[in-house]
Parts: structure tokens; sequence; C-alpha cells
């Protein structure tokens, strides 16, 4: 059992690494797990069927394994994984998936800042920042490396692709293609992520075939979407950016953001 401190309440049954730190005023359940270097600082609530990996650190008053708002839920167990090296701050809430035996996830080396909310069966990647106050409806997807700036909504079932950035204030109610920058509301991209993937280390070539792949995608506005992602499979060099961006689209059901 790691440090506890007095005035925290951790039911019978919790599994707590010998190194975790649960700080003043936690409530942990009977069913969560905490590994090791884990340290939830103080005021920090872990409801229902919840893990949280190595060395993550929790921030007073947030919220994590809530029962789903969804109305469909039934009963039974679902829960919340978390993975290691994530940074919750204060009043983040991430709620468990609806149905039993199923989770919200969340991957390792995120960072979710305040009043955040990630919803019921989300599926948030590595190395994914969400800034202030983001709202994340259920069934939302975020892949890896991927900027979501502060006060963005995003509505139910959208997903959002790896090392896109996400402009503040924005609302998402179309699937926003990998290595984009997008912004508004309605949700327009307006440009390709080249800091983003220079700083992300994707190669020249890979940087120079999504710059060609934008081109074709946005700046070519007698194609429509399938056309220009045609287009980009018989033209572009087929990196592994370019083909994880015409599999990203081409499995959109709700469209992509133009």
């Amino acid at each position: 059992m790691g440090q506890i401190h007095p005035t925290a309440i951790v039911a019978d049954g919790a599994q707590i690494a010998d190194d975790a730190i649960i700080g003043p005023y936690c409530t942990v359940s009977a069913d969560a797990v905490i590994g090791s270097g884990t340290e939830l600082i103080s005021h920090v609530v872990i409801e229902g069927n919840t893990t949280l990996g190595k060395n993550n650190r929790v921030s007073p008053f947030a919220v994590l394994g809530g029962r789903t708002q969804d109305l469909k839920f039934k009963g039974g167990t679902p829960g919340v994984k978390i993975g290691d090296n994530n940074t919750i701050r204060e009043y983040v809430t991430i709620n468990a998936a609806t149905n039993d035996g199923n989770f919200t996830t969340v991957g390792n080396d995120c960072l979710i800042l305040a009043y955040s909310h990630v919803a019921h069966c989300c599926h948030i990647g590595n190395g994914v920042v969400i800034v202030n106050a983001c709202q994340i409806a259920g069934h939302v997807v975020i892949e890896d490396m991927a900027t979501i700036e502060g006060s963005v909504g995003i509505v139910q079932f959208m997903r959002v692709g790896a090392m896109a950035y996400i402009g503040a204030m924005s609302k998402i109610t179309k699937d926003v293609p990998p290595y984009m920058i997008a912004h508004g509301d309605p949700i327009q991209v307006r440009s390709f992520n080249r800091i983003g993937l220079e700083r992300r280390g994707v190669s020249e070539e890979g940087r120079k075939a999504i710059k060609e792949a934008y081109r074709i995608l946005y700046r070519k506005p007698d194609l429509n979407a399938a056309d220009a992602l045609d287009k980009i499979e018989a033209e572009v060099e087929q990196t592994p950016e370019i083909k994880h961006l015409l599999e990203f689209c081409r499995a959109s059901e709700k469209g992509i953001a133009r």
C-alpha cells in the first residue's frame, strides 16, 4: 500500500502501488488500481473501475471514473483506463464508458488542463494536449500527439487525427484529418501543421508529402473529397503519413472538415 494521507479514504480492495501517493482528502474506490509513482495531490476522486498507470500526477478536484452521463447506461462495471506519465489538472472529469466491460481510455504522456471534460467511451491517444475548458462528448477519438486548444467543443462520435492542431474556441462537427490545423465554428481546415510535424520528428520527405496532400485536398475546389483522396493516392509519395491520412479520411462516417 502506498503513502496514504490520514484524511484520505481508500476503500478496501483498492490496489495502490507501494510508492504511489494518495494526498489529503482524496477518495479511492474499491475497484481502483493506482500505479507506481502516481500521485493524487489532494481532493481527488477516483470512482468505480478506474486504473491509472505509472507516474501520473492528478491535481485537486479532478474526478476520474465517474458514472457515464449516457442515458443508455444499464449497469455493470464499465470503467476508465489511464496510461503512464500523464498530467491531469484541476477539476478535470473523465467519465466511465457506458456498457459493461467497456472503457474510456487515455494513453501515455498526455496533458489535460483544468476544467476539461472527457465523456464516456472516448479514446485519447499518446502525447495529446487538451488545453483548459475543453468539452469532449461521448465516443470521440483523439489520435496521438494532437493538440486541442482552450474551450474547444467536440460533438459525439467525432475524430481528431494524429498531430492535428485545433484552434481555441472551435466547434468540431466533422472529423479533422491528421496533420492539419483547423479552427472555427463550423470547423474549417486552414493549413497543415508544419511546425508541429517538425517538432515531432516527421521526416522532410513526410512533410513534403503532407504539404502536397493538403494542396490537393484543400486547394482544389473542383475536387470533391473522394476524388481528392484518389488523386493523393495516385500522385503523392505514399509515406507512412500519407497512408494514415488516406485511411483516416476514407474511414470517416461523419465526413471530414474541409
